[in-house]
């Protein structure tokens, strides 16, 4: 069921989810991954270092700068790039301390970047105090490639939730370590049993929709998908059950 459009916090994404939260993992042999959920609504970041460079990608970072500042430390990572794949407030704010931390350049898709420099209206929507609001250092764009180390993410433009949702991609070869599923860092685009809400600021249904059946739907079935909130799933299990592509 799609949220009424004045509702607020617990229902800030559309999903039928279960109270199961990520948690932190590494795959060594591959490339290392950590996933932890953050702030109020519990935005999924994600972490993806090369095992040997050392260099890292920081999906969404929405708040509690600290703990990912204290994983990277952990786990001896350099941070790269600082990835938005929207610029919902519970997933853009960290992006400006995450910045001053690390001089890694912030990327997002350049739709989405009124959105971004308008963050007194989502504070307010939520009632909460406007996070701190840098510069974009590069503005995405669909057929992007991200490399870091020896690892590549390609970008797809999926609009729908907002009008600069991307999706970041690796295909089983990602890493030139040793083979893979592929892997999808789907923003709020796609979730384990539902999709991104679309009445918020520039959101379509129309456009979602197009986005999950002409992009997302397209990718292998084994293709993992994590999503900005909630449980890992797949491509596969989203194209049998998921009633929202079933329409």
């Amino acid at each position: 069921m799609l949220p009424r459009s004045g509702d607020r916090a617990g229902e800030w994404y559309t999903a039928r989810m279960p109270e199961v939260r990520p948690s932190p993992e590494t795959h060594p042999d591959r490339y290392i991954q950590i996933t932890i959920p953050v702030g109020m609504l519990q935005c999924n970041c994600t972490i993806i270092g090369d095992p040997v460079t050392r260099e890292a990608l920081v999906i969404d970072p929405g708040d509690e700068i600290n703990r990912i500042l204290e994983l990277l430390g952990r786990h001896h990572l350099k941070v790269k790039a600082i990835v938005s794949t929207h610029a919902h407030i519970d997933h853009v704010g960290g992006l400006s301390k995450l910045h001053q931390y690390t001089g890694a350049p912030v990327m997002m898709h350049r739709d989405d970047v009124p959105l971004y420099q308008g963050m007194d209206i989502q504070a307010a929507f939520l009632g909460i105090a406007r996070p701190d609001v840098g510069e974009v250092d590069q503005l995405l764009t669909d057929g992007d490639v991200l490399q870091w180390g020896s690892l590549a993410a390609q970008v797809m433009h999926t609009p729908g939730h907002s009008p600069g949702s991307v999706s970041l991609y690796l295909p089983p070869d990602a890493g030139k370590i040793c083979k893979a599923p592929p892997q999808l860092y789907a923003g709020d685009t796609l979730f384990a049993g539902s999709i991104g809400r679309t009445d918020l600021w520039g959101g379509s249904m129309d456009q979602i929709l197009d986005s999950l059946k002409s992009k997302l739907m397209q990718l292998p079935d084994d293709t993992i998908v994590h999503p900005g909130h909630g449980i890992r799933t797949t491509i596969g299990e989203e194209r049998q059950s998921n009633p929202f592509l079933k329409r």
